[in-house]
């Protein structure tokens, strides 16, 4: 007489060897629990108990669709390792966000805004001339971080903003003239400080799903605009999950129930990208000071940030931003001291 476990034993011994109590979870997830690994399976069991038992009430049979199934967790294991804290952190944050906003919370409670400190530079007078002496000769501390995650939908351009000319007379696209504008501050900042070995000077693109694979084609089939490939670095920032409504129930996509509904997280993904990918550390390790920030299509940018490199050096400010005066009503944003009636200031 043949024997055997069934399904169910085999699950049943999986949940007892996991020490998880089965008895409240959606009946079709517990009948595919055979297809999960002990780790999707205790994924799973986060995903439960902050509140997410919908993902799996739709679920078929065991023996229809497994693959999605299996997929399904294959994405919600590279939504829980890409985000800081996991999934539950995800979620816990984005609840509480969503319960201060529907309450009319409002963060900045508490603080009285005023202008900031700094320094005022006028280009080409003495003053920006000497800080920005200073920035060329520092510039060799520095790395270059690029924040191209973005389209040119807006301008009615389908491609990257980054290939988008800088100017209309050689046609030369923004990429190109970053490229060149850290090569030559590269040169000039060996040549000032007499260093008998050119520092190469790190650039970091970060790119995101849209951007990355034509960004890796407009470099490699530019040779890199004259730059060394081991210089260049990108880093694709990961999307996150969707949210349904304002309990932070994740998202299934409208059109396939074995699959969360993502987005793109934002610009403020590249000071994770940069920890987690451990270049923060290699920077430090080799003596790097600074870290300079910019965006996709900031033409001018350049004949600026030599002169902010030296204020920052020169005043040793941990932390620096570039801005241009804004004009009353103007639609661009602001940079203010917010000081708390505690005594507490951010700058924002």
């Amino acid at each position: 007489m043949a024997s055997g476990l069934t399904t169910a034993d085999s699950t049943a011994k999986l949940l007892s060897n996991l020490k998880i109590d089965a008895g409240d979870w959606p009946p079709s997830l517990v009948k595919n629990l055979h297809l999960l690994s002990p780790d999707q399976i205790q994924l799973g069991k986060m995903l439960l108990e902050m509140g997410q038992s919908h993902l799996f009430q739709h679920w078929a049979e065991p023996g229809v669709d497994d693959d999605q199934k299996k997929a399904f967790f294959i994405q919600l294991s590279k939504l829980n390792s890409s985000y800081p804290g996991g999934l539950a952190s995800y979620i816990k944050t984005a609840r509480e966000l969503l319960a201060d906003s529907k309450a009319g919370k409002n963060p900045y409670d508490g603080f009285t805004p005023s202008v900031p400190t700094g320094e005022v530079l006028s280009f080409g007078d003495d003053n920006f001339i000497k800080f920005e002496d200073v920035g060329v000769k520092e510039a060799k501390n520095a790395a270059f971080v690029l924040v191209a995650g973005g389209l040119g939908e807006r301008l009615g351009y389908n491609g990257i903003k980054v290939a988008l000319p800088a100017e209309t007379t050689t046609g030369t696209c923004f990429l190109q003239l970053y490229i060149e504008s850290i090569l030559a501050l590269q040169e000039a900042s060996s040549r000032l400080t007499q260093g008998t070995c050119q520092k190469e000077i790190p650039f970091v693109i970060m790119t995101s799903d849209d951007t990355h694979t034509p960004t890796v084609d407009l470099v490699e089939s530019n040779s890199y605009f004259g730059m060394k490939p081991s210089q260049v670095k990108l880093l694709k920032q990961e999307k996150v999950a969707c949210l349904d409504d304002n309990d932070a129930r994740l998202a299934l996509d409208p059109h396939n129930k074995y699959r969360i509904q993502t987005k793109p997280h934002g610009h403020g993904d590249v000071h994770s990208l940069l920890y987690s990918s451990g270049l923060l550390n290699v920077w430090h390790d080799s003596g790097l000071r600074w870290v300079i920030f910019f965006q996709d299509t900031n033409g001018l940018l350049f004949k600026a940030i030599p002169a902010s490199l030296g204020v920052s050096a020169t005043k040793q400010y941990h932390v620096n931003s570039l801005a241009v005066p804004r004009k009353a009503k103007e639609a661009i944003g602001g940079i203010t001291k917010l000081t708390h009636s505690d005594g507490i200031y951010i700058q924002d």
